[in-house]
């Protein structure tokens, strides 16, 4: 038997449904921000992810899946979602309009890192893009709409955390700052921060082993060395955030990951998950549409991880219940002809209602076994006298009722059923 490769799973049918709440949640309120879906190739040239996301980063030096296809092309499947946007905003002229463009993606990106709870080789992103606004109003929405979608899914134990990296005006002198102040201890550095020090020095407060965080706290922050511009563009965003009700702080030592971004970026973060606890990342990136070959462009977005939200979702018991399987179920007792099962099974189809078939020979008492087990709320049994009669016995499993109705008045009853129940529950 050949299994799975490390760090990849399978969504199961009765798991399926978890990922689709999660992932209508989001269409909805993506939606509802004025944001449409895209859908960008699972793989790339690879020199897209090396310009955008940076040769220093951990992405591009360790993690990325690279391969050359049968005419010697570098291909990479991609790591984050917002790249192949840019590429795709650019190719098909999406800029040509003038004005804003936002767009939302769903689907799986591909790191090759250690495995472990909330961290996979083939994981999940649902991430948001805005272009052309430059305004700290583009940052406080992005934000929110993160927030709102985590709150939507009934998550509370929320933290905000948000930063500013500055400009290309204002973070020379940054990083002036950290190689100052790391070059006297580098020898306490991990061996790829030691590396990156005079190339990329932010990449140091992005690392994760406890040397160097330990040697990080004593580091200058970034606000200390904003231009006047990105102060005002961060002092904005904050204001922002308060006037919406969205509670944050303010964490010096949040750069990210990735080399594109500029300005304001935040993090929202679950701290029961622990080590995996960032749920949704992002921040603005202007210079990224120019570094991709296009004109200069504001730009802002996030990424957010599927896996790790239903992880915080299930800690936090806001799990919904499953839907049912099927509104009715089909069932047959004597010696009804098979036909008769089929035919009426897909007239409750075309109607819409989900329907499933019992087999012909079982046992009444099995099949009704089976409809429990799906959730049907009604079990319509065709017997060959009500058949005779053009009639069939219907099953309200829900409060334990049965009675005789009409064949052709059947699927009038269970619509009608089904929408004086959901207004009976407030649905």
């Amino acid at each position: 038997m050949v299994s799975s490769p490390r760090g990849v799973f399978d969504i199961l049918p009765d798991q399926s449904w978890k990922w689709q709440h999660v992932e209508e949640v989001a269409r909805e309120l993506a939606g509802r921000y004025g944001y449409r879906e895209i859908r960008t190739p699972i793989f790339e040239h690879t020199e897209l992810f090396v310009r955008s996301v940076g040769e220093t980063t951990d992405i591009v030096e360790k993690e990325m899946y690279t391969f050359s296809d049968r005419s010697g092309r570098s291909l990479t499947l991609r790591p984050e979602g917002t790249a192949g946007v840019v590429r795709a905003y650019l190719q098909h002229s999406l800029h040509k309009g003038g004005g804003r463009f936002k767009a939302y993606y769903i689907g799986p990106m591909f790191r090759y890192d250690r495995p472990q709870a909330g961290r996979y080789r083939q994981f999940h992103q649902f991430g948001i893009e805005l272009f052309g606004v430059a305004d700290p109003l583009a940052d406080a929405e992005v934000i929110a709409l993160g927030y709102r979608y985590l709150q939507r899914l009934g998550l509370r134990k929320l933290q905000l955390e948000v930063n500013s990296i500055g400009c290309p005006r204002c973070r020379p002198a940054y990083r002036r700052a950290l190689v100052a102040a790391f070059t006297p201890a580098s020898d306490q550095l991990c061996a790829d921060c030691a590396r990156r020090l005079h190339r990329n020095p932010l990449r140091v407060l992005d690392c994760k082993r406890r040397a160097c965080r330990r040697l990080t706290e004593r580091a200058p922050a970034m606000r200390d060395f904003l231009c006047d511009q990105c102060r005002e563009h961060f002092a904005t965003t904050c204001r922002l955030l308060e006037a919406v009700g969205i509670p944050h702080r303010v964490n010096d030592r949040l750069v990210r990951g990735l080399d594109y971004y500029t300005r304001t970026v935040f993090e929202i973060v679950y701290p029961s998950l622990g080590a995996q606890s960032s749920l949704c990342a992002g921040g603005r990136y202007d210079g990224l549409v120019e570094a991709c070959g296009g004109e200069p462009t504001p730009g802002v977005g996030f990424g957010l991880g599927l896996e790790r939200v239903l992880l915080a979702m299930e800690k936090e018991g806001v799990m919904p219940q499953p839907p049912p399987q099927v509104d009715a179920f089909v069932a047959a007792v004597g010696e009804v002809r098979t036909e008769r099962i089929l035919e009426v099974g897909e007239m409750l189809r075309q109607a819409g209602v989900a329907a499933e078939l019992g087999e012909p020979g079982r046992s009444l008492k099995s099949q009704m076994r089976r409809a429990d087990r799906l959730g049907a709320r009604w079990v319509v049994i065709l017997g060959e006298e009500e058949l005779g009669r053009e009639t069939v016995s219907l099953r309200d499993m829900l409060i334990g009722e049965q009675r005789e109705v009409p064949l052709a008045t059947l699927v009038r009853t269970i619509l009608e059923g089904s929408d004086s129940r959901r207004e009976a529950n407030g649905g």
